[in-house]
């Protein structure tokens, strides 16, 4: 886990490929919903977010709200018979604006929710940073690497200059 110096969080998972696959429009902060053998196990193991995404869990038509899934949460060694499921899908927690907000923009602008980091706040509770986000093309992300390597390569050249 990495603490970041700024605020008392630690980081348990964080998706570096969000930003390279996604847009990122708007984030939000949100809660999430986990047994005791979950929050265990994140405290003393790492979780994988990096196939993981936010979709809206329905049964019989109804919306039960927004679900996280594929969060791979290993099970906690030290408990046997009431361990968790490690890939079971988890509500998240927010407002009803915000839900309503992300549900509306998912439904009618084509949008997706991905989510970028899952960390511990300063009051220990677990929480997951999404993003409301739209989906690049190759010609985005081929710009995205070339802008990447003439930032090093400028970087570098600066860094030779500022030696001689």
């Amino acid at each position: 886990m990495k603490k970041n110096s700024n605020t008392n969080t630690k980081t348990i998972a964080d998706n570096r490929k969000a930003s390279f696959n996604f847009t990122i429009l708007e984030t939000f902060e949100a809660g999430i919903v986990l047994s005791g053998t979950e929050v265990k196990s994140l405290r003393k193991n790492h979780c994988s977010i990096a196939e993981a995404f936010v979709g809206e869990m329905t049964s019989k038509g109804v919306s039960e709200g927004l679900f996280i899934f594929n969060v791979n949460i290993p099970k906690y060694s030290f408990a046997k018979v009431f361990n968790h499921e490690p890939k079971a899908p988890r509500k998240m927690l927010l407002h009803k604006k915000e839900i309503k907000k992300l549900l509306g923009s998912i439904r009618k602008k084509g949008l997706t929710i991905v989510p970028l980091s899952m960390f511990f706040n300063g009051k220990g509770l677990v929480k997951v940073k999404i993003a409301l986000a739209q989906g690049k093309n190759v010609v985005d992300k081929r710009e995205d690497v070339k802008r990447r390597d003439w930032n090093l390569e400028k970087a570098r050249v600066l860094r030779d200059f500022n030696r001689s």
